[in-house]
């Protein structure tokens, strides 16, 4: 039956019963679809996947509670202002009242429309999120009908004379912030994306139209770029422009939306990443440069022609050398918001280290390789970086998210405020709490993948299948899948085995140990499943140490796919600021991020042998029992509300 109903998926398809009854109301409006590309292997979303348990659950009820606590006027204040239109209303606070508010408006719809289609979002708060959906689109539809060529726009205003003075100043090289223009087609990249998973998820065709004469709006402007001018504009941030385009196209098959995308791919980066010298990335702001590269990855999906390749090679070197090169154990990435040269990572850990959007935008881009590739290493990254950053962004009482997450020992993490931040970080945090089942499952031709082992659920009533994956991993080392089928069918179940597995991964069906094969990283159990069936999958786990390549003898720890950290003081947690308003830890209580073991253990032997040094207490407690005091290790997600201290730095007695 898999094999029978599920079909590859193509360019440019929409399910013709996502378009009916647009405008309908919430309880009627359609189930959402996605954009689709002609990828071999297919991701399972959030419409079709239920991210379970308590933690899971919470952060997506936190999040949901304050998507529909914003005031949705207070958001269309700057983009009706700039159409003209009277509103006695301020709009919010921190970045949204400064040359890129707006941005926010974006991620908001972005986040909307998955919370939205999610599988495990109620019923009442559906329909609550699509009659918010429907006012933001219609608003700025009313916005738009106001401005001349489709211009959209929502940042406080340089002048009443010329709505468009940031995008007359970029191309003039002038960039700042204050005065000039802050970025403005990073903004629009936000709100050409938001309108698009509108239409993609909730099939509201005025969002569509909207995106459309926006998009219209920036074919014009592209158009009459001579080669100085588009050099002029690509040496200040653009998001992922050529991303939003290529996403327009694949759309509406309108080909002048693929040739304004192709006026934001940036050849002569891509060039450079490609000839993979060392540190290509140095210097570069990392934030700026991921999502350039995944647009060139959409290219790859959307068009498949020999720039494609090209592309899809990019997207292959840029991947390695930044997980390679510039990456901590949570899978985050920079130092203030920067790449430094290759390999120095000890060097730069401090208090403004990775960056939550790097985060959100390496994940995307990993999930679009795996997809193209099937190579299980991209796997490894994304379950990694989403246990040990994502999972760590969010404060779980507040459902505030981080900007930054400091590498260096004995700081804290900090959160945004509710109505005074609108980071970046907070629009692309948004996103990352409406979205946590994705990536746990794909298919490939009616095979099923399953790369994380997390509690979750997949549904797919179209092709009348249902896991159930129950499991605590790592609290224990199992996994339980229940299969649910409306008729007995042969396919293959791909598990993936973990690069952080201890040993041989055992497989049970229904009681019985199984003989699988390994392909490629995956345990392959094929057979003619039946409903009922349950796999019992078994990962040995263990303690790991981790060296950072620059530090002699500075390591981490990690238990199975979970990063480990001492539990540190809550005193004196008093923060500051840097940058653009952003809330970081003000200082460290930890003199010194340097341990001394007891006489007779060695460095090499806790790296060699961390086991035997970190011992359980029960639940996830470890007691590093190597030193004269011993220090408590538990996972780095779950240090919200204190000190921590992820690296450390082993020195012998003598």
């Amino acid at each position: 039956m898999l094999k029978k109903y599920f079909k590859k998926i193509i360019l440019l398809t929409l399910a013709a019963s996502m378009l009916a009854g647009c405008g309908e109301s919430a309880s009627q409006a359609p189930d959402g679809a996605g954009l689709k590309f002609d990828t071999p292997i297919s991701g399972y979303t959030v419409s079709s996947v239920s991210a379970e348990g308590e933690f899971f659950e919470n952060a997506l009820e936190k999040e949901i509670e304050y998507l529909l606590s914003l005031d949705p006027d207070r958001l269309l204040v700057n983009f009706r202002r700039n159409a003209s239109i009277p509103t006695d209303l301020q709009p919010y606070g921190g970045w949204e009242n400064t040359l890129i508010g707006g941005h926010t408006m974006g991620h908001y719809l972005t986040a909307l429309s998955q919370a939205y289609v999610n599988a495990t979002a109620s019923s009442s708060d559906k329909k609550k999120i699509y009659e918010r959906i429907t006012a933001l689109v219609d608003g700025l539809a009313e916005c738009q009908s106001k401005n001349k060529d489709g211009f959209l726009w929502g940042s406080t205003i340089l002048s009443f004379n010329n709505y468009e003075i940031q995008f007359d100043n970029v191309e003039k090289g002038k960039s700042d912030i204050f005065n000039e223009a802050w970025v403005p087609w990073y903004t629009m990249h936000k709100i050409l994306e938001g309108l698009i998973s509108v239409y993609a998820e909730t099939g509201y065709q005025p969002a569509l139209d909207v995106a459309s004469k926006l998009g219209d709006w920036v074919c014009k402007r592209t158009g009459r770029w001579n080669d100085k001018t588009r050099n002029t504009v690509l040496s200040i941030e653009y998001g992922g422009m050529n991303d939003a385009m290529y996403d327009l196209y694949a759309l509406t098959g309108e080909k002048k939306y693929a040739e304004a995308a192709h006026a934001f791919d940036e050849d002569a980066l891509f060039e450079r990443i490609r000839s993979g010298n060392k540190n290509v990335l140095n210097n570069l702001h990392a934030n700026t440069t991921i999502p350039k590269v995944i647009g060139a990855m959409k290219r790859r999906l959307v068009l498949g022609d020999k720039a494609g390749d090209e592309y899809l090679e990019t997207a292959e070197i840029f991947w390695q050398t930044v997980v390679d090169h510039h990456t901590y154990a949570t899978g985050g990435n920079s130092e203030w918001e920067h790449f430094g040269e290759d390999d120095v990572l000890n060097l730069e850990r401090t208090n403004c280290n990775c960056e939550t959007c790097n985060v959100y935008n390496m994940l995307k881009l990993t999930k679009y390789l795996f997809e193209a590739t099937g190579d299980k290493k991209y796997a490894d990254y994304y379950e990694n970086a989403f246990i040990n950053h994502i999972m760590a962004s969010q404060n779980p009482e507040t459902g505030m998210t981080t900007y930054f997450q400091a590498m260096a020992t004995g700081y804290f993490r900090t959160y945004s405020t509710p109505t005074d931040s609108f980071w970046c970080c907070t629009g692309s945090g948004m996103e990352n709490m409406t979205k946590l089942g994705d990536g746990i499952y794909f298919n490939r031709d009616g095979d099923i993948i399953v790369n994380m082992y997390l509690p979750s659920e997949l549904n797919d009533p179209s092709l009348g299948l249902k896991i159930t994956q129950n499991t605590d991993i790592p609290e224990s080392d199992t996994a339980v899948l229940k299969i649910g089928l409306k008729d007995p069918e042969e396919f293959a179940l791909r598990l993936r085995i973990p690069d952080w597995a201890a040993g041989d991964m055992t497989l049970k069906v229904n009681g019985e140990e199984f003989e699988y094969t390994e392909d490629n990283g995956y345990a392959v159990a094929k057979r003619m499943w039946e409903d009922g069936d349950s796999v019992e999958v078994g990962i040995p786990l263990t303690v790991k140490a981790l060296n950072l390549q620059d530090g002699i003898n500075t390591v981490c720890f990690r238990y199975g796919p979970v990063l480990l950290a001492a539990k540190l003081t809550d005193e004196n947690m008093s923060t500051t600021y840097t940058g653009m308003s952003v809330i970081i830890p003000e200082n460290t209580t930890v003199p010194s991020d340097i341990i001394t073991l007891n006489p007779g253990i060695a460095p090499k032997d806790i790296k060699t042998e961390p086991e035997k040094y970190l011992i359980r207490n029960g639940g996830l407690s470890f007691e590093f029992t190597a030193v004269p005091e011993p220090m408590e290790f538990v996972p780095y997600y779950s240090l919200y509300n204190t000190r921590y201290g992820i690296y450390w730095r082993l020195k012998e007695a003598d």
